[in-house]
């Protein structure tokens, strides 16, 4: 099983568990930005996405597997934020080429998302970082999300939003490096 980054409080070295202190996160999300949603029919009830998230789902063929190595050159320690939880380690990483990553701690997903209010995953991620600064990919980042994080982050922190048809590109991984390497510059 994957290490799981610990709940603020729980007295654990979250160093320890995600990589070098002074590195920044990249908290990767999996549905609509590393698996995209194009052509896709979505599941409409709990038991399908248990079912998408099998290795069964013939929407992994759209993961494009160029993207572990992309993700591994970056200067970040990699994160999954993602509902797939785990599975992602399961399932995800080894298509990718992927070693087993951290887990975030992440509320359980809501049935649907809410328009106008913080995303679900926004204040687990905030507090997972503990003070780093951090990347997160999404295809569901709002400006809502950012101007939160903006108010109750200390550290840099870019909010990406990828288009969830089909998924992360080469300029979103362009404006990951860009931003990484400002960040890493101004820690």
């Amino acid at each position: 099983m994957s290490p799981q980054l610990p709940a603020p409080g729980r007295g654990h070295d979250r160093a320890a568990v995600t990589g070098r202190i002074g590195r920044p996160l990249l908290f990767l999300d999996v549905d609509g930005t590393l698996l995209p949603y194009g052509g896709a029919t979505l599941p409409s009830a709990p038991q399908g996405w248990n079912d998408w998230q099998r290795l069964s789902n013939p929407q992994l063929a759209k993961l494009d597997r160029r993207h572990g190595p992309r993700l591994l050159a970056l200067q970040c320690d990699l994160v999954w934020a993602t509902a797939w939880m785990h599975d992602a380690n399961e399932v995800i990483a080894p298509l990718l080429g992927l070693p087993q990553l951290p887990v975030a701690e992440l509320p359980e997903a809501p049935d649907e998302d809410q328009p106008d209010v913080l995303h679900w995953k926004t204040q687990a991620l905030v507090q997972a970082a503990a003070g780093r600064s951090f990347a997160w990919v999404d295809d569901e980042i709002t400006d809502l999300d950012r101007a939160w994080v903006s108010a109750h982050h200390p550290r840099q922190a870019l909010l990406h939003r990828v288009d969830s048809l089909v998924g992360l590109t080469s300029a979103d991984f362009a404006a990951l490096v860009d931003w990484l390497q400002n960040s890493t510059a101004g820690a």
